[in-house]
């Protein structure tokens, strides 16, 4: 017996990296899987159905349910059709995790416009139109489960700074405040949505250049220097993250509602929520004067004097 047994999940972006970790441990828990992968490259280009049938194919011989699906959630169709495969495989639907993404990496003074909509569309638009028509069905079920993917890079990661990641940033933390406003939206329904901000190594955040400096140094004589990046590659296995989507997905965490949470390497952290440092309040309107005068005294007293 598993934690999910009965239940029906949507995993999209399931062909490799966290969602595939997460679609087979649900598998492992009981649940059915939707496996949706659109099989494309990581810049969002391309598509196969390889991807999505390997993972259903490896739940298939752990003795679990599974069907593929290759739309891209990019589009309202996409979504409709992604929602649409359980329903009609399985009856149901449960559980959506909206894990799907895609990279356009570009100094914002070289980006394009096509560089910052398909980013938006995969990882904002996507996780909407998913949610939208899963909540159709979850408000009529009176139950449900979303999980979300955020990022720490909107959170001004500077690990990440000078690789050109605003359009991913700002995609990733508008799904942080979506996430807050679905959870209000469709608590009266029974149904929960929380996000998390993953620290995993998968395609998308392991680049060529570290790819190929593992590959480099496990073929010298270098054994420490390929030992610690494996080590490490090793510790951000995306294992550590399925655990934790999983868990938001079952019965016990039926009281977590709204959340946003740091996962990864073994560590697993809540956000608390943004609320005001310092302000200051004036029966009227601020002149320009007075704020010069008082802002450094007082709301933003102690930031550094310059950037």
């Amino acid at each position: 017996m598993g934690l999910l047994d009965g239940k029906v999940a949507v995993v999209t972006g399931a062909g490799g990296g966290l969602g595939k970790a997460e679609s087979l441990l649900f598998a492992s828990e009981g649940a059915k899987v939707v496996v949706n992968d659109l099989g494309g490259k990581t810049d969002g280009t391309g598509a196969s159905a390889s991807p999505a049938d390997i993972v259903v194919a490896e739940i298939k011989r752990m003795g679990g349910e599974a069907v593929a699906n290759y739309d891209s959630v990019a589009t309202w169709e996409g979504g409709e059709r992604i929602i649409k495969t359980a329903i009609d495989t399985f009856c149901r639907i449960d559980i959506l995790v909206n894990n799907a993404g895609i990279a356009r990496n570009r100094m914002i003074f070289n980006m394009t416009e096509e560089e910052w909509d398909i980013v938006q569309r995969v990882h904002l638009y996507g996780h909407f139109y998913c949610t939208r028509h899963a909540c159709a069905y979850f408000r009529q079920q009176r139950s449900g489960r979303i999980i979300n993917t955020a990022s720490q890079t909107g959170l001004g990661n500077m690990g990440q700074a000078n690789l050109g990641l605003t359009n991913y940033s700002a995609a990733k933390e508008g799904v942080v405040g979506f996430t807050r406003t679905v959870a209000l939206d469709m608590a009266k329904y029974g149904v929960t949505c929380n996000c998390i901000r993953p620290m995993a190594a998968t395609r998308m955040t392991v680049s060529p250049d570290l790819q190929a400096a593992l590959e480099k140094a496990s073929q010298k004589d270098s054994g420490d220097t390929a030992t610690g990046l494996e080590a490490e590659i090793k510790r951000m296995s995306p294992a550590h993250i399925a655990s934790l989507v999983v868990y938001l997905a079952t019965d016990a965490a039926a009281n977590i509602n709204g959340k946003s949470f740091l996962v990864g390497g073994g560590e697993i952290g809540l956000y608390s929520e943004p609320e005001i440092a310092s302000s200051i309040f004036k029966d009227g309107i601020w002149t320009v004067q007075e704020l010069v005068d008082i802002m450094p005294r007082s709301v933003t007293k102690g930031l550094p004097a310059s950037v």
